[in-house]
């Protein structure tokens, strides 16, 4: 059954799934999907053409499904994706995409977001990231799996956060950040390689070792980014997790910070 708080306005062709809670003054508009299972707490407004998978857990004054905070938004049904079992922590705002890119914006699943995070409009959140209290996504950012976004961080339209990257607090971002690299600073620039992060999710020595010698082509070797890439691809000969590297520098369009 779905547990709503008499004080709740949800529309009538909002869908819940089983077990869904709704809490004191929340508002749920019409085009909303909520999974099995999720709990919204109170004093939250989900809005737009929302889409929310199961378990997720989503605290007060969260504010998920808004128009895009962009001036050529002008009304299309554009929407927002999100997974399964995000926790979502006070005054979240999470925006729908726009029609100048693919018209979403998509979360992930087991995502870790905490106060104040804003996610504008067609940004794309990985899995098993961490954004933490106050960063700032403007819009058409990327963020790969088991990223960690810092406190009080700020990111540039279009920036990309490559996979198992970390940022630390107080950083602003205007280029990209490529896989497995720690950076801060404002301006932001690179601290090495995000080690423990990666012991923790189960990289081998062999593997850590490898990516330490990519981060010394691309930073420490003084090669040109096309002599560095030329290096990378050797090294991924024998060490294919540097792949995920490799792609996103070849993908590039902000340049990555160096």
């Amino acid at each position: 059954m779905v547990n709503i708080h008499p004080s709740a306005l949800v529309h009538p062709k909002a869908q819940l799934g089983i077990g869904v809670n709704v809490g004191a003054f929340t508002i749920i508009g019409e085009h909303v999907t909520i999974g099995d299972g999720t709990s919204i707490g109170s004093h939250c407004v989900i809005e737009g053409h929302t889409t929310i998978g199961r378990d997720n857990n989503i605290h007060h004054y969260a504010a998920l499904g808004g128009v895009p905070q962009d001036k050529k938004y002008n009304g299309e049904p554009t929407r927002l994706e999100i997974g399964d079992r995000n926790t979502i922590r006070e005054f979240v705002s999470f925006n729908v995409g726009t029609v100048q890119d693919k018209g979403v914006t998509s979360i992930g699943s087991d995502n870790w977001v905490m106060g104040y995070v804003h996610v504008a409009h067609d940004c794309r959140i990985g899995n098993q990231t961490i954004l933490a209290s106050n960063a700032q996504l403007a819009g058409h950012c990327e963020v790969g799996d088991w990223a960690i976004l810092g406190g009080h961080t700020g990111y540039h339209q279009f920036v990309r956060i490559g996979a198992h990257a970390m940022i630390g607090g107080g950083s602003m971002l205007v280029q990209d950040v490529p896989p497995f690299v720690m950076a801060q600073g404002y301006p932001t620039i690179p601290r090495g390689i995000n080690a423990e992060g990666l012991k923790r999710r189960g990289y081998s020595s062999e593997a850590i070792n490898a990516i330490k010698q990519a981060y010394r082509a691309v930073y420490k070797s003084g090669l040109s980014m096309e002599e560095a890439r030329l290096k990378l691809d050797e090294i991924q000969k024998t060490a294919p997790e540097i792949a995920i590297l490799n792609e996103f520098l070849a993908s590039s369009q902000r340049g990555i910070i160096r």
